[in-house]
């Protein structure tokens, strides 16, 4: 199954007070594994950029203002995008971005139907725990010692690292899903991947087993015959 990772960089946290799509990065992922095949793109928000929001993307209206606008590039990210489930770390911030752009230029919204959350499945796998994509990184020994400051691509990459671990693992894709735990089948369930339930199992009482006389008489000659055993100084 063909899925796609993807991260945005914005210029603060809401849409609907216009805040904008700077950035977006996209990793290509096919039966939980990355093809190599990616998509990147900056876009001029024609806004200013707030220090805060700079801070944290490292992204300055002077680098932005030579951009791209999102409608002149729209078409190239959809295709990229097609019908794929869309996978990313507290999701519903990058849909509603990413729909508000389609929303601006007049083209259709993305199903929320085709949203994966990596923060609701970290949720359910470990809760009370820290959740960030940092934290997912330390928790799964996934270097990130690049990272200085958040970016899209690098961050999609990182989160595809971090997707395959919530979800049970590089066996996934190495179709040995029938042998994961109940707990990881729910996991996986809830990314929108299906897994075939395992037959129920009968549980037998335990058979005891017992050496007959024979048998112990001859391992005790076989014992007493060890010359120099280092049972016997």
């Amino acid at each position: 199954m063909r899925e796609v990772i993807f991260d945005t960089e914005t210029t603060g946290l809401d849409p609907k007070t216009g805040d904008r799509m700077v950035e977006i990065g996209c990793v290509e992922m096919v039966g939980r594994v990355e093809t190599g095949n990616s998509y990147h793109a900056y876009f001029n928000p024609e806004r200013d950029m707030p220090a805060a929001a700079e801070a944290v993307h490292g992204l300055s209206s002077a680098f932005l203002s030579g951009k791209p606008l999102f409608a002149d590039t729209a078409g190239d990210l959809l295709e990229f995008l097609g019908d794929a489930p869309l996978v990313a770390h507290n999701a519903g911030f990058d849909f509603g971005f990413l729909n508000s752009e389609l929303e601006l230029i007049g083209r259709e919204p993305i199903s929320m139907d085709r949203m994966v959350d990596t923060v609701a499945i970290a949720r359910k796998k470990h809760p009370g725990a820290k959740l960030s994509l940092d934290a997912l990184c330390s928790r799964y020994g996934i270097d990130r010692s690049h990272r200085v400051k958040h970016g899209a691509l690098l961050d999609a990459e990182l989160l595809a690292q971090v997707y395959v671990e919530l979800t049970g693992g590089r066996q996934i894709g190495l179709e040995l899903a029938s042998e994961a735990s109940a707990s990881e089948r729910e996991l996986i369930d809830a990314a929108d991947r299906t897994i075939v339930d395992a037959a129920p199992r009968t549980r037998r009482e335990p058979r005891l087993y017992g050496a007959s006389q024979e048998e112990l008489t001859r391992h005790r000659d076989f014992v007493a015959g060890i010359k120099d055993a280092i049972w016997s100084r």
